[in-house]
């Protein structure tokens, strides 16, 4: 009794070692290659708004479209800070020829979609900045394997995720 009780934990031990770690590993870097690719494709989103100045439904479409190539689903997030120049305010700054100073104020996701819903491009001007937040929504395989032999992945938790940003340096026109 007792060999076959050490023959058949061994067995199951042989074929843990030889199927599922293997399956993890692979799944692991399936991951890996989402994340750099999601990376990437908001880099190259990013920059292409600041260089243009707008944000076009093309666009968009285009960049949901590559990052959905994955085989996950993703929570885009676009935030912009408009730059509202105010020059007719005294400055307490040393510059003598500068008049006022420069605020911005920020334009969320659903106000910039509301223009992409409509077909409409969002037009940025210079100095505006862009930031691009995604996040997967989908569990990987890689999380549900995790998630079954460490139980430490939760639901609201994300494995694959990028955010790129910077200041637009052209002035967006239709």
């Amino acid at each position: 009794m007792g060999d076959s009780l050490g023959t058949i934990i061994a067995i199951a031990v042989a074929a843990i070692l030889m199927f599922v770690f293997p399956v993890m590993t692979m799944a692991d870097r399936t991951d890996d290659v989402s994340q750099l690719t999601v990376q990437t494709e908001t880099t190259e989103f990013v920059d292409e708004i600041r260089t243009t100045g707008k944000i076009t439904p093309e666009k968009y479409n285009k960049f949901i479209e590559s990052i959905n190539s994955t085989g996950n689903l993703y929570d885009v997030d676009i935030e912009v800070k408009v730059l509202d120049e105010n020059p007719g305010k005294k400055s307490v700054q040393v510059q003598r020829d500068k008049l006022g100073e420069n605020y911005y104020f920020e334009v969320f996701n659903s106000q910039v979609m509301e223009n992409i819903n409509n077909d409409k491009p969002y037009l940025l001007k210079e100095g505006d900045i862009v930031a691009v937040k995604v996040k997967n929504t989908s569990q990987t395989l890689s999380q549900q394997f995790k998630n079954f032999f460490y139980t430490v992945i939760g639901n609201d938790t994300y494995t694959i995720a990028a955010d790129h940003g910077g200041i637009v340096t052209a002035t967006g026109k239709e």
